[in-house]
């Protein structure tokens, strides 16, 4: 019993992987099409979040399974209803890249108000954060899982330097509000991927330790 339990184990890390790399090449392009303004690819990261969908409900069903039919207790069941919880934060994330890829359709005819680099320099952040809390809970690295934790106050410095030059650049000029706006948006929901990169670490945390955070500090890592 127990052998065929550790062998849905595994396949449920090999989704995991799966559905990470998904998520992160999702970012990545959704960023590389925004700086390239390659529409083509921005509107295949929109099309390709289905897949990220389906990903997430098959994952889902193989943690009920594994739920219903081997009454895991204590450190697995933990682990369980980790990974469930970890798939809901993945999902948001691909919906995110897509929300990105989106605006850079609609940016993708004009030239930009500025170089972009804080933006691409806030994507690599965010894609190390979601890829670092995946392996966390694949290796059960608790010190992986806090480094993420702590990795996302670099992310919101990020976010705070590209809203503050993009302010600036509106007091400068008015006609730049429209993009600034855009490409702040674009900063938002890269601050938010952050957001749920550390949601998953601190699921891990409580699959390793039992602990997870107060309510009120989760609330920091809500949408």
């Amino acid at each position: 019993m127990r052998s065929r339990f550790d062998t849905q184990l595994d396949q449920l890390n090999k989704e995991l992987i799966m559905m990470g790399s998904l998520i992160e090449t999702a970012i990545n392009n959704a960023i590389k099409a925004l700086v390239e303004q390659d529409k083509d690819l921005a509107r295949k990261i929109i099309r390709g979040d289905r897949e990220v969908d389906e990903k997430e409900k098959e994952i889902e069903n193989l943690c009920l399974k594994l739920l219903l039919q081997q009454q895991p207790v204590a450190r697995d069941l933990r682990l369980i209803s980790a990974a469930l919880k970890m798939i809901t934060d993945m999902e948001r994330i691909g919906d995110q890249a897509a929300d990105i890829s989106e605006i850079a359709v609609y940016l993708a005819d004009g030239p930009f108000i500025k170089k972009l680099e804080t933006i691409p320099q806030m994507a690599e952040e965010t894609i190390k954060m979601v890829s670092d809390s995946i392996d966390a809970f694949i290796r059960r690295d608790l010190d992986l899982a806090e480094a993420v934790i702590a990795a996302d106050d670099v992310v919101d410095d990020l976010f705070v330097t590209v809203k503050e030059d993009l302010f600036q650049l509106i007091r400068e000029n008015p006609d730049n509000g429209a993009q600034a706006l855009d490409l702040l948006m674009i900063a938002k929901y890269l601050e938010r991927i952050g957001d749920h990169a550390t949601n998953i670490a601190e699921w891990v945390r409580f699959s390793i330790t039992g602990r997870h955070v107060s309510e009120t500090d989760q609330q920091d890592h809500q949408d």
